[in-house]
């Protein structure tokens, strides 16, 4: 992870760049602040929260 970091990071200034209708997803755990910004995950384009609560109904069926 540490060769991946300062190479790329999810941030804000990265979405700018996207889709107004994009949404931010990962697998988690995330490291904060490291692959992706706070701002980010917590933000409104985020859908993480979302994604983990369907993975968990996934893993259990």
């Amino acid at each position: 992870l540490r060769v991946f970091i300062p190479k790329y990071q999810v941030n804000m200034k990265l979405l700018e760049y996207t889709a107004e209708d994009v949404a931010f997803m990962h697998c988690l755990p995330a490291h904060r602040e490291e692959e992706v910004t706070t701002d980010v995950i917590d933000g409104p384009k985020s859908i993480v929260w979302d994604q983990a609560e369907n993975r968990l109904h996934t893993s259990k069926a």
